[in-house]
């Protein structure tokens, strides 16, 4: 029998080893899984990353924060079926049209410095960036422009996390995703936009239920 498989799909101004904490939990909380946290091109073109993400998402267990947690959202709207995702506080478009705009008006003012800063806290460092934030100034057109739909017919169960500690607007973000297309919401205790490194305990137990209710 094929082993199971996780994907994670980190978020912009970090990489794939932003995830250590929520791997160090996954195998302390007995979670027996082959877990690929890859660095993604951070190309600035949807159609890439997603054409890049889909063979490794394929009857995956996919899990996703913030910018990620878009990629993921993205996927679920394709043919490519994902076992089951958990995407943490995606980008969602014209359903939340503010949502954006501090941390693009914190990447106008200061640079990736501040757009980190400014989207996940003092907890975000430089040097979690690669490219010295060159990737940055790719990504976040991307994610602005970013419009999420249904997901697909065939995809695997989708869960939309928003953290308890988040902002409204972040609430309201995930309220909308419910609304306007269906997506299951849940909200992670104790955590913020940045949980995999804040509270990476609570993004661990979810996705260890995520794993073990789509079994």
């Amino acid at each position: 029998m094929p082993r199971k498989r996780l994907l994670l799909i980190h978020g912009v101004a970090t990489r794939g080893d932003v995830f250590s904490p929520v791997i160090t939990e996954l195998a302390s909380l007995g979670v027996d899984v082959d877990i690929d946290a890859p660095d993604r091109p951070a190309t600035g073109e949807l159609a890439t990353e997603l054409r890049w993400l889909a063979p490794r998402a394929e009857d995956a267990f996919v899990v996703g924060f913030s910018g990620g947690a878009t990629l993921g959202l993205a996927l679920a709207a394709t043919s490519t079926r994902m076992r089951a995702a958990l995407l943490h506080e995606p980008a969602v478009g014209s359903l939340a049209p503010g949502l954006l705009a501090p941390v693009a008006s914190a990447f106008e003012r200061d640079g990736y410095l501040g757009f980190g800063r400014a989207l996940y806290g003092s907890s975000w460092t430089a040097d979690m960036c690669a490219e010295d934030g060159a990737s940055v100034g790719r990504e976040l057109p991307m994610f602005r422009a970013f419009e999420p739909e249904a997901a697909h017919r065939a995809q695997g169960r989708v869960v939309i996390s928003v953290g308890a500690t988040s902002p409204e607007p972040r609430q309201q973000a995930a309220s909308a995703l419910r609304e306007a297309f269906g997506y299951e919401t849940v909200e992670l205790p104790a955590s913020g936009h940045f949980a995999v490194v804040d509270n990476p305990r609570e993004f661990a137990r979810h996705v260890r239920a995520l794993i073990e209710s789509n079994s």
